[in-house]
């Protein structure tokens, strides 16, 4: 097993490595090769939560069903004055709400999932590597930084651009249509 993994980081490595010597200068390629890094992660996060979402389409809806049904129970029992009934039907709808809540806060963390092994990637070859700060910054951050502190601003620009590039992107377009009818779904 340990030999699958060491021909899978030979490869990535010498994949992602041809970003860092682009155009020669160290430091332009450093941000260059950071930049794609940062955008692999964006895209392979979104193409794993996308996929969860399509296998699991189903349970979601029903939690979505679910809730609102309770809701509308809920509702109709405290307009018809019970309130054992309003209280029973309300904790059922928070619980089938916290429910979809949490289920949607995982497919949000597991965009992420490939930051730990960029970082890894990065300290694997970049641990070294130190950029000096001037004065006010370095009050803040210390005299030197290492490649966390440009990935992780870097990722942030990949997921913002990405957010504005998704509806032209061939399977993004898909994904994004989903979305965007989910949302419309929820609205009442």
């Amino acid at each position: 097993m340990k030999y699958y993994f060491d021909v899978l980081n030979y490869h990535a490595d010498s994949f992602l490595i041809f970003f860092y010597r682009i155009t020669g200068h160290s430091l332009s390629d450093f941000f260059i090769g950071t930049f794609v890094l940062a955008f692999i992660c964006v895209i392979v996060g979104e193409i794993s939560v996308s996929l969860a979402l399509k296998f699991n389409k189903r349970y979601i809806d029903d939690l979505t069903v679910e809730m609102k049904a309770k809701e509308q129970l809920a509702l109709a029992a405290y307009q018809a004055g019970n309130q054992a009934g309003y209280k029973a039907l309300n904790k059922e709808a928070t619980d089938a709400w916290g429910k979809h809540f949490f289920t949607m806060i995982a497919y949000s963390a597991g965009i992420l999932w490939p930051i730990p092994f960029a970082f890894g990637w990065l300290q694997y070859r970049f641990q070294e590597v130190a950029f000096p700060l001037a004065f006010p910054v370095s009050v803040v951050f210390g005299k030197t930084v290492g490649y966390t502190f440009t990935f992780i601003p870097l990722y942030i620009f990949c997921r913002i651009i990405f957010k504005y590039m998704r509806p032209w992107l061939p399977y993004f377009r898909k994904v994004q249509k989903l979305l965007d009818e989910s949302d419309s779904k929820k609205k009442y």
